[in-house]
């Protein structure tokens, strides 16, 4: 079946690297933080002001001064620092950032993104989506495959405005991980358990690559 959010990010989670700098973007990506494998050391930044993030607060335990840039409260961890937004894009800007992991609406088989607008809706801006997709030496995208309508968000060309060109190295959606190829094309990895090839076909609109029999991704809690 389709994984939730919480599943997402449990199969996200095992793509960050040890000693690696990570930026969590709003959405399912903060979901991220609350499960890092065993033994897999990394510093969590968010670009509000704050190296060193740790999990989500038990309930009770809240610190309402401490929230992410998805106004989120927070945990920090031993060593964590604080800092103002200037020295936080700095870091980013500066290339410091290992590895961005995104929200989406949209992401086309050449691995360009659109997650900050859509037309005729108030925004309150772009956020620091931009400076992070340009930046990040790796970006995943955490997103669900098709829309409320059911129309695919794996497109041949995005549709909505571009947050960034040609960036995005891997997705993992409530049906499928799959990797952005250089040349173009969404390589299906991997599927949600007791999710069929076929489905994840007739939901992806952008060039699907198929290679061989594709593995049940394996979620562990």
């Amino acid at each position: 079946m389709p994984l939730d959010k919480n599943g997402i990010a449990k199969r996200i989670a095992k793509e960050v690297k040890d000693g690696s700098y990570v930026n969590l973007g709003i959405g399912i990506p903060t979901l991220v933080a609350n499960f890092l494998p065993e033994g897999v050391n990394v510093v969590l930044q968010s670009e509000n002001g704050l190296l060193g993030m740790g999990p989500f607060p038990f309930e009770g335990e809240e610190d309402p001064d401490l929230i992410n840039a998805g106004k989120q409260t927070i945990t920090t961890v031993p060593g964590s620092a604080f800092f103002d937004s200037a020295m936080s894009f700095g870091m980013i800007r500066a290339g410091k950032v290992d590895l961005t992991i995104l929200g989406a609406m949209e992401v086309s088989e050449n691995g360009d993104i659109a997650n900050w607008k859509i037309p005729g809706k108030m925004v309150k801006g772009m956020g620091g989506a931009m400076d992070l997709v340009a930046s990040a030496k790796n970006i995943i995208v955490a997103m669900q495959h098709v829309n409320k309508a059911g129309e695919s968000k794996l497109l041949p060309e995005c549709t909505l405005p571009l947050t960034g060109i040609r960036c995005v190295k891997k997705i993992v959606t409530e049906l499928a991980v799959l990797d952005v190829l250089p040349e173009g094309g969404f390589r299906l990895l991997e599927r949600a358990p007791g999710v069929s090839v076929d489905e994840i076909r007739k939901a992806t609109a952008g060039k699907l690559i198929i290679e061989g029999d594709i593995p049940e991704m394996q979620i562990t809690n």
